[in-house]
This record gives C-alpha cells, structure tokens and sequence, in this order.
C-alpha cells in the first residue's frame, strides 16, 4: 500500500488505501456487527436527521471530510457510500425499509446532463453499501451494521437505468416535472422528498411548481441486493455478476428498451385464441389449470426463461408485476384485482404515505395481459391486448385516501368486514379476505390477530383501466 494513501484508524488498529474500493471493502467488515459509538472521539458532535449515519460513518470509521461535491465519496477509488436501514420482519427476518436515494433533482441543471456525464451514474455506479439495523427512538451512534455490499450496477441494469433516467428527463423537458411518478420507471425512480405542503421547486419548461425529487433505487431493486446477500450466507459481499433469472439479453438491450421487447414478443399471438397460443407453445392445459392464461401469458413473456416473469431479475428489481386479466363477451371484467394481504403493523407503524409498502404496489408499474372472450359465456378467451400502465397521480391521491382509511381503522382496532371500503361503493379500491380459510391470521398493533385482509382494485376500475389502453 502506498503510504501517502493510507488511512489508519487507531481505535481498532485498522487501516486502508482511499485509492483501491476492494481495500476499502476489505476494511468496511471491521464495522460489522458494532456500533458507530465505538469509534466516537472526544468532543464529538452528533449528527441528526435523515443522512446523518452516512455523514458520521465517513467522518468517524474511515476519518474523512463530509464530501458536499458532485464527486463520490471515495472519489480516487471511484465508489460512492451508502448507509441504508434494515428492518426486522416475522421470524426475525431482515427487510428494505425504504429506496436507497442517490442524489436530489434539480430541474434546471439536470436536463443539460447526458446520463454517461450526470452526477447519478459519476457517483453511484459503484457503490459500498452499509446495511444497518433501524429500531424507532434509538440514538443513531448506537444502531448496529449488518451487512457490507460492494455493489458494482451490472452493464445490464445500467441499461435499464440509463433509459429510466431518460424518461425521467423526458418528462421534465416536456414540462411535465410536477407529474414525476416513480411508477414511470422500472429500476431508477424519482422519489417524493420531504412532506405535503413544503415550497415546491422550479421547472425549467413550465410556470408550475413541482415537488423536490431525487434519482432512487426502487425498494424492489434494493430488495435483490439483499436476497443476494442473505443467498451468499455471508455478511459482507462484492457482485461481479448477478444470479440466473434474466429474461432479455444485453444485446437486445442495445436495440429496444425493455417494455419494447416485452410487447414484440406479444405481437404474434395478439388475436389468437388461448388454446391455439397454448398448443403452439407446446404447454398443456388439458386439466384446464385455474392459472392457465397466466401460464400462457408467461410463456410468451419469458420465451421459457423462467416459469414466472414476476420472479425474473428484470421485473424483481423493477418492481415490475404481469397481471392476466379477463375481459367477457359484454365488455365487463370477470373478477376484481387482487394484491397482496394487508400488513396491519407497518401500516400503523408508517407515518408517511409515501413511504408506505401500499404507495410502493400502486406506483409501481404493471404489465397486463387482456384476455376478451368471442363469444358469450362460452369461454372461447383470445389475446386481445398487452399494456404496460402507471396509475395516475389523481388515482394515487385516491389510493392515499384508501390507506389512510385502513390505517385509521387498524389503530382503532377496527379490523373487520363492516370497517373496510367495499366494491359497491364505487371508490376505485376495496378491502376484503382472499385467503378462505378462517384460521389464516396476521398480527395487529394492538398485540391480537385478526382475520387476512387484501388490498383489491375494483371491478369496474379494472374496465376502466383496460377500456382506456385499446380494448373496448
């Protein structure tokens, strides 16, 4: 090691080279399993709020300066520093608690940006990953650190990435800032940042304010990381390659984006009845499978990848979901859409829509496949449409009030039938059962079970949502 470029830290008698990102790597295991205040000096101020940990990791374990400039933090070793918490699940289990956030927006300047030269892709195209362990109250200085991670973004994701930052800039360009969606993308979101009501930023092509936005990694990207690491059975990893799983190639990247080789793949089918598809694929349904079309729509998406498109690395880490859905003969929908049950601790324990599991499902995009039947109740199903959709902001304003009547009734224990909003009501989304067995219980904030109970898009919300994308 050169010694001009040696850091050494005389609390636990460890050093490392600020050029090298193995070194540093190397180095950041000695942090694993401790606290940061065991490596406080005298007089040390604390620092508080939301990137305080990242700031007191640098300036207390590597004994560096707060780095404020565009440059990543370890700026010879070209690798950016990321502290991001962990939260303990059922059995003990960890979780991404939330987006790991790259770098604020600014509307004016990042739209003279190419992506090669933004300050996303200079920082965090290599990054150490510092995963620690989040409990509510507790002193930043005590929280420990779980995992480390040197997490090199693969070619394949910094395609994807490279085009979710354009359409992002797209949208900007367009006058369209205060419309950001995080549902837009697929692995690099423009996350909210702050609360309701704080001054809004300026846009360059529109008098109209938008809220402050930074460049993500979407929860279901950071999601993968962790599985990659909890896989690995170790607590500190580097990635040089990612896991099986992947259902487009590099070089079809380099030709279309993803949605587009998505869709292509539909085209030869779009008019063909299910079991035609079925037989030309050489997939049998003779036992006629409940989950049949969603075989069919698979196969077509994966081209035999994988079994299930929803587990492939593109949609994981997109935070991508392929939903099949079932048009009848009179144009209405065969059954409301199902989501997953109803998690009643962190929805009381969430004090920020944004950052609750629900705004994650349902600004997320989806993929959904239209099967129309030709003739009246005789179940001779075609493929009748494949879209790619985001909700819009006045329907996720209506999902803020649909959760925000769910958690009010969790915190008062109301956790029944009679509480819930209902498909009758009309109001876009409902809550009911979809598990049908009376012992299937979840815990409550109040120490009880209850009953499972799941968010669900209504019928008639569904007509809505296929009607306006092509199908009719």
């Amino acid at each position: 090691m050169d010694q001009t470029n040696k850091i050494a830290n005389p609390i636990n008698n460890l050093s490392y080279d600020k050029t090298s990102a193995i070194s540093i790597f190397e180095y950041s295991k000695g942090l694993l399993g401790r606290s940061l205040r065991e490596f406080i000096k005298e007089n040390y101020s604390p620092k508080k709020g939301k990137g305080s940990i990242g700031q007191m990791v640098e300036n207390l374990y590597f004994l560096l300066e707060t780095n404020n400039n565009p440059e990543a933090d370890f700026s010879s070793a070209g690798m950016e520093l990321k502290c991001t918490p962990l939260k303990l699940g059922k059995n003990d289990t960890y979780l991404i608690k939330e987006r790991l956030v790259c770098n604020m927006i600014n509307y004016c300047e990042v739209v003279k940006e190419d992506f090669e030269q933004s300050h996303f892709y200079l920082k965090c195209q290599l990054m150490l990953l510092l995963f620690y362990l989040y409990k509510k109250n507790c002193d930043n200085l005590n929280l420990k650190f779980i995992f480390s991670v040197l997490w090199k973004l693969p070619e394949k994701d910094l395609l994807i990435i490279k085009h979710d930052y354009e359409t992002i800039l797209e949208k900007i360009k367009c006058g369209k800032a205060h419309l950001l969606s995080e549902g837009d993308t697929m692995y690099l979101g423009a996350c909210r940042k702050g609360q309701k009501g704080d001054s809004l930023m300026k846009q360059p092509f529109s008098e109209e304010g938008a809220p402050r936005r930074a460049f993500s990694l979407k929860m279901s990207y950071m999601r993968t990381i962790l599985q990659y690491v909890t896989d690995s059975g170790k607590k500190a990893v580097s990635n040089f390659k990612f896991p099986a799983g992947q259902i487009v190639s590099e070089r079809e990247l380099d030709k279309h984006n993803f949605e587009e080789i998505i869709l292509n793949r539909f085209k030869p089918y779009l008019g063909k009845n299910y079991q035609v598809i079925a037989k030309g694929k050489k997939i049998d349904i003779s036992n006629n499978p409940k989950n049949k079309f969603a075989i069919i729509a698979n196969a077509i998406a994966a081209t035999g990848k994988c079994a299930n498109v929803n587990r492939s690395e593109e949609f994981m880490k997109a935070g991508l979901t392929m939903k099949t859905i079932r048009v009848q003969h009179n144009g209405n929908i065969k059954e409301a859409m199902s989501f997953e049950n109803i998690d009643y601790i962190e929805v009381a324990e969430c004090d920020n829509w944004y950052e609750s599991r629900l705004y994650e499902l349902f600004s997320s995009r989806f993929m959904f496949v239209i099967f129309k039947e030709q003739t009246a109740n005789k179940g001779d199903y075609i493929l009748d449409n494949v879209f790619f959709w985001t909700m819009p902001p006045e329907d996720l304003e209506w999902a803020e009030t649909y959760w925000m009547h769910i958690k009010k009734n969790i915190l008062e224990d109301h956790i029944s039938e009679e509480y819930w909003w209902k498909g009758q009501d009309k109001k876009k989304f409902h809550v009911r059962p979809k598990a049908q067995r009376s012992t299937d219980l979840a815990p409550t904030p109040s120490g009880k079970w209850a009953k499972k109970f799941c968010y669900w898009f209504n019928n008639d919300y569904v007509k809505q949502i296929v009607n306006n994308n092509g199908s009719k």
